[in-house]
């Protein structure tokens, strides 16, 4: 669904040069949900922005579907961010018209390519657990019912491609997993592939692969290996097991370069340099002599 390889963007000035993306390889399987996580400034909103159409990439390869990203053209760029992709903000302020009801947010997504169906919106609002709530116009939902509004914004035109910027970064706990719970029933049902961007660790344990970026690269990924549809993830212990469940992986690129986890990197006081010995089972990486 999503191949990215030796992706790049630098964003210039006339004063300075910042390289948000530096060669990044990700692939992303169609109907697979994931989560991509990092600190600030890591290039992972950069990133999301790409997929989305919203920016431009600068070198490399980008490709989501049929559509190769890097190459498009203005007038292709338009079709593909209104018929193969949706995008959720975490700001409400960003998805919704505050003067519009729910139903008529959804339609009129629908209305500005052509096809609108009223019949498909309310079913979104119903998936979403708002059937009581689509005559509501913004002020009368909560910070939870208009992220999940949002979320039926998104679906209006059939993506294959759902991203979700920080998605419960404005609603509390409980409202966050029941968002989490609808993306996983509609990733189920619907066959979408969902990339969600997050910073909550937490949040990025309930889906099935977990992506860090660092530096503008993929630096590990979190696999998990065995997949509780049916759990909430309701309370801590679920949580942690749901942790226990992720196997932790380093990402090699093509010229066979890795990112070591930070931590691993200060616990053993290597900086700059580092001595690397392989024993014909395994390859171990110490501070220099």
């Amino acid at each position: 669904m999503i191949r990215c390889d030796g992706l790049v963007k630098i964003y210039k000035t006339t004063e300075i040069e910042v390289v948000a993306l530096q060669g990044l390889n990700l692939t992303i399987e169609a109907g697979e949900m994931m989560a991509i996580i990092g600190n600030s400034g890591s290039g992972k909103s950069t990133l999301l922005n790409i997929l989305g159409g919203l920016d431009r990439p600068s070198a490399g390869m980008v490709g989501v579907g049929p559509w190769d990203l890097l190459k498009i053209t203005d007038a292709q760029l338009v079709q593909y961010k209104r018929e193969s992709v949706g995008f959720i903000w975490q700001n409400n302020a960003r998805n919704l018209l505050p003067y519009l009801t729910a139903l008529e947010n959804v339609e009129t997504v629908m209305m500005l390519s052509g096809k609108l169906d009223r019949i498909y919106a309310k079913e979104l609002l119903e998936r979403v657990g708002l059937a009581h709530r689509i005559h509501s116009k913004l002020q009368q939902l909560s910070g939870g019912e208009q992220q999940r509004v949002a979320i039926a914004i998104s679906l209006a035109n059939r993506p294959a491609l759902l991203l979700a910027d920080e998605p419960t970064g404005s609603v509390d706990s409980e409202t966050a997993e029941r968002i989490m719970d609808i993306f996983r029933t509609l990733n189920r049902e619907l066959g979408v592939t969902i990339v969600i961007v997050t910073h909550d660790l937490s949040l990025a344990h309930k889906v099935n692969r977990v992506v860090a970026i660092r530096d503008g690269q993929t630096s590990s990924e979190l696999i998990r290996r065995e997949v509780d549809e049916s759990s909430s993830f309701k309370s801590e212990k679920e949580q942690q097991v749901t942790q226990d469940r992720h196997e932790e992986y380093i990402v090699l690129d093509r010229a066979g370069r890795l990112q070591v986890p930070k931590a691993y990197l200060e616990a053993l006081q290597i900086s700059g340099k580092a001595s690397m010995e392989f024993d014909g089972e395994k390859i171990m990486i110490r501070a220099p002599k």
